[in-house]
């Protein structure tokens, strides 16, 4: 009889969380930002099902329900989205990493970036953040970073667009 006992397995590491990865969150002002939409699309249904219910039938007041039932939701979810959204610069590409129960990780290599946009819709502009947009010439690629400061967002895109064309440029 032998004996050998088996190595005890390692750990498994998760498919998103790459080894040696230092992980840059988005700014929290994107919940606040958020909420401000989130509350605004709510408003109409909120105020329609109170008139309703009081002017109308009773009934009615289940549309006010379910309102605040999915307010109280998003107030519980958006938070968590937000601290679940990270981006991360590596050597030869950048990787962004979002979701809580269905989890995304996608890794744009720099020498496929076409060109980088910035934007700032009338809410991000006032909560200071914006949103980096990456295009490559896949158009399934889905690499955006959501809620960064405006300083960040510019010093990201510069980054990111001088890194793509060194490598399109096979430095």
């Amino acid at each position: 009889m032998s004996d050998s006992t088996p190595a005890s397995p390692t750990p498994a590491r998760s498919p998103f969380d790459p080894p040696g990865v230092e992980w840059t969150s988005v700014s929290p002002r994107l919940v606040r930002a958020r909420f401000v939409v989130i509350g605004l699309v709510l408003l109409v249904p909120l105020v329609a099902g109170v008139v309703l219910a009081t002017l109308v039938t009773p009934w009615c007041w289940s549309i006010v329900v379910v309102v605040v039932a999915v307010a109280l939701w998003s107030g519980w979810l958006v938070p968590r989205q937000v601290r679940a959204t990270r981006y991360a610069e590596r050597d030869d590409d950048l990787l962004v990493r979002r979701g809580i129960m269905f989890r995304s990780l996608v890794v744009v290599p720099y020498g496929r970036l076409q060109y980088v946009d910035v934007e700032a819709g009338p809410v991000a502009t006032r909560f200071g953040i914006a949103n980096v947009q990456l295009h490559t010439a896949s158009p399934a690629t889905d690499a955006a970073i959501p809620g960064l400061g405006h300083d960040d967002a510019a010093l990201l895109r510069d980054r990111l667009a001088a890194r793509g064309e060194a490598r399109l440029a096979g430095l």
